[in-house]
């Protein structure tokens, strides 16, 4: 596996610079779709920096969201929208009008969607990942499959193994929250769901999974 493949970085600058521009276009849009493109324009870490942050404020574990905690969970993150937009996207989640939104159908929503075989072929390289089948990639996990020798940084000294395979688990987790070093699932899908959204072809998303996981 290539730590040091370009690729995704230049998807996603391209995927950012798409998602400001549909928002800025003048166009209608719901509350689900304007809430996507505002995580979407932060890059594939995005969506995980909402969910991380939603997940810090749960305090009682429900996995469900009131209206005071999505709107508090909108203004940490420091997206540029409204508090009448805010509760369109509340209402919008909150299907049945509980009066709160299940966590996970709510970032099920949120991420954008996926082809079966796109989800097939993330899930095929989580596995290959958890070394253990624990459901969580740590730095453990990664020292059997995440070669850093060819990385540059490590070639020259400046970052050691544990640093270059620390800063990789980070990149899955977003921007903010508890930076544990541990990857679920979710995470891990819902990060290449959004490096998904900028890869129009199946076959090429596939090929890139392929050569990242070596598969």
């Amino acid at each position: 596996m290539d730590p040091s493949n370009g690729d995704l970085y230049t998807l996603e600058a391209n995927l950012a610079n798409r998602a400001l521009r549909e928002l800025t276009d003048g166009a209608d849009k719901d509350p689900i779709t304007k809430l996507r493109l505002l995580c979407l324009s932060r890059g594939a870490t995005g969506i995980l920096g909402m969910g991380r942050a939603f997940r810090a404020m749960d305090d009682d574990g429900s996995k469900a969201l009131n209206e005071e905690e999505f709107i508090s969970g909108i203004r940490d993150i420091g997206l540029d929208v409204t508090d009448d937009e805010i509760k369109q996207m509340f209402n919008a989640f909150d299907e049945d009008g509980s009066g709160s939104i299940n966590m996970t159908e709510f970032l099920l929503k949120l991420r954008p969607p996926m082809s079966q075989s796109r989800i097939s072929i993330i899930d095929q390289a989580f596995n290959k990942m958890d070394k253990n089948g624990d459901g969580v990639i740590t730095l453990a996990d990664l020292k059997n499959v995440y070669s850093v020798k060819e990385h540059p940084k490590y070639q020259s000294g400046e970052m050691t193994e544990d640093e270059i395979l620390t800063e990789f688990l980070h990149n899955f987790e977003g921007g903010r929250g508890n930076l544990d070093g541990k990857i679920t699932r979710e995470e891990f899908i819902n990060y290449y769901a959004t490096i998904s959204a900028s890869i129009d072809n199946d076959m090429y998303f596939d090929l890139m999974m392929r050569r990242a996981y070596v598969m």
